[in-house]
């Protein structure tokens, strides 16, 4: 069992890998408008990319988002982060208001912590698409209050 879930990690993180956005400007389609393009880019930035939509009416929209700063390495079933739709290889962009930076891990268990019971946002990369996710720390029969672990990238 334990050999099926390790493998089923590495095909995960072998997909995200291929799935990971390139430093060089390409074009990908939006399944969400029929006719719109999404640009994808590196920013003069370093820790963003520069988003630029431009559907069939020609309108453009710019939009920056950071990049993946958390790697889902490990979720443990029936989890809270698991109940909250969380997957094994999900990179995290957003979480809360947590900033990266010098002591990340410190920030992410005190953001746990102060939210225990309440509901915030988290923003994922999964297999290339950016996905919002409402997750709730909570106690359950588990470690910590999210059951997963992280790597930071």
């Amino acid at each position: 069992m334990i050999t099926r879930l390790k493998q089923k990690k590495d095909q995960n993180i072998q997909v995200l890998h291929s799935a990971r956005l390139a430093s060089s400007p390409s074009s990908v389609k939006d399944s969400g408008v029929q006719g719109s393009t999404v640009n994808i880019g590196s920013s003069s930035s370093p820790g963003n990319y520069s988003v630029t939509a431009a559907t069939s009416a020609a309108m453009d929209i710019d939009v920056v988002f950071s990049r993946p700063f958390e790697l889902i390495d490990e979720i443990t079933e029936a989890s809270p982060d698991a109940e909250d739709g969380l997957q094994l290889g999900d990179q995290i962009v957003r979480f809360g208001n947590v900033q990266p930076g010098e002591n990340l891990l410190q920030c992410l268990a005190a953001k746990d912590q102060s939210n225990k019971g309440c509901v915030f946002t988290m923003t994922i990369l999964r297999q290339g698409a950016m996905t919002n996710v409402q997750v709730t720390p909570r106690v359950w029969l588990g470690r910590g209050l999210l059951g997963c672990n992280f790597r930071i990238l």
